[in-house]
């Protein structure tokens, strides 16, 4: 299996996390760890299931991958561009390649990550976008109080 397989294939199983965080009423945003074709960890948002305002869908992704001596070896899938608490997570622990399902409806920090030696690849996934832009329809308020009234598109 290539690259551009594989991260299609990692990128599904995030999206299916977001799928699972929009139908339990939270924000459709997913997250999965992926370590030598494995994938170690899956997490999606949870700010609205848990009224936790920092359980977004990549630090739940960390969350279930516990604590490892690196994660400079592992590739992180996002669906939605991450956020710059995301971002400084993902550069704290040294990840080293994001996979981004997309970034219009939040420009997100994808430059940042570059900026700093991480390579991301932006996937522009139909999917993503669809369901990310129908949360928003459906629920302005929960979308921007995550996004603490930022808008970026």
């Amino acid at each position: 299996m290539g690259q551009l397989d594989a991260d299609n294939r990692f990128l599904r199983a995030a999206f299916e996390q977001a799928i699972k965080s929009y139908d339990e009423g939270g924000l459709p945003i997913g997250a999965v760890m992926v370590e030598n074709g494995t994938i170690i960890a899956a997490g999606h948002n949870r700010r609205v299931q848990e009224g936790d305002p920092i359980a977004h869908g990549e630090i739940d992704c960390f969350r279930k991958a516990g604590r490892r001596p690196r994660y400079d070896g592992v590739t992180l899938y996002t669906t939605l561009s991450p956020c710059m608490m995301c971002s400084g997570t993902i550069l704290q622990f040294g990840v080293k390649r994001v996979v981004v399902g997309e970034n219009r409806n939040f420009l997100g920090n994808i430059d940042f990550l570059r900026s700093h030696g991480v390579d991301v690849c932006l996937v522009d996934d139909a999917d993503c976008i669809a369901l990310m832009k129908r949360f928003i329809q459906e629920h302005p308020e929960l979308w921007d109080e995550d996004i603490a009234g930022r808008r970026s598109v």
